[in-house]
């Protein structure tokens, strides 16, 4: 099912967005960020993020990303799962320098942040996330072309429990600013298969 912009609620709204041709551009603001606590002591919640209410259990988010424009360290822009400044989930590419950036996800659980990376190429420009839920645990994965699809990380969200918003997010931590574009969002039946393997434990 194809998701209308319109249909989402923003979490801080950008000074700069529009939606035009079925695709959404937000330019990013310097010194904005989603990130707690860990190892950089630092937190960072200031990042625009357009989501969608979900109430369904089972359910798989898609949208495509399109970085182009990005150039200076640490922009970056992609999915997100955001419940409040204390637990969310984001994956994105992150730009690193003119040879490689950081394709990535964060998960945050009351108030501590993760980071889970590799590095690609600067070269690619674009990238399709699919945000799969199975109860209160999610399964990241991306696609270079929204078909062939590869697992980023599997999850566990602690507050999950109910509805959760799910949408996008762009930011730019440092001194820049740069406009991502998102396109071809859907929302469908979870394309998360159940475990087929090692039965649970009694206890569980």
């Amino acid at each position: 099912m194809t998701v209308d912009w319109k249909t989402m609620t923003w979490t801080r709204e950008p000074r700069s967005w529009e939606v035009a041709d079925g695709a959404l551009a937000i330019t990013t603001e310097p010194g904005t960020d989603l990130w707690q606590r860990t190892y950089y002591h630092f937190r960072n919640d200031n990042a625009p993020v357009l989501q969608l209410e979900i109430a369904e259990r089972f359910f798989s988010f898609v949208v495509r990303t399109d970085f182009s424009d990005a150039h200076h360290r640490f922009d970056q822009c992609g999915v997100a799962l955001y419940l409040d400044a204390e637990n969310w989930i984001k994956a994105s590419v992150e730009y690193e320098n003119e040879e490689y950036q950081h394709l990535g996800s964060v998960v945050t659980n009351h108030g501590w942040s993760d980071w889970a990376t590799t590095e690609i190429p600067a070269s690619t420009r674009q990238m399709w996330y699919r945000l799969s839920r199975r109860e209160d645990d999610f399964r990241i994965e991306c696609s270079g072309d929204g078909a062939s699809w590869q697992q980023m990380r599997i999850c566990h969200l602690h507050e999950a429990a109910g509805a959760v918003r799910v949408g996008v997010y762009a930011a730019s931590p440092e001194d820049s600013s740069f406009t991502a574009r998102f396109s071809d969002i859907s929302l469908g039946p979870c394309e998360w298969a159940a475990h087929d393997g090692q039965a649970p434990d009694e206890d569980c």
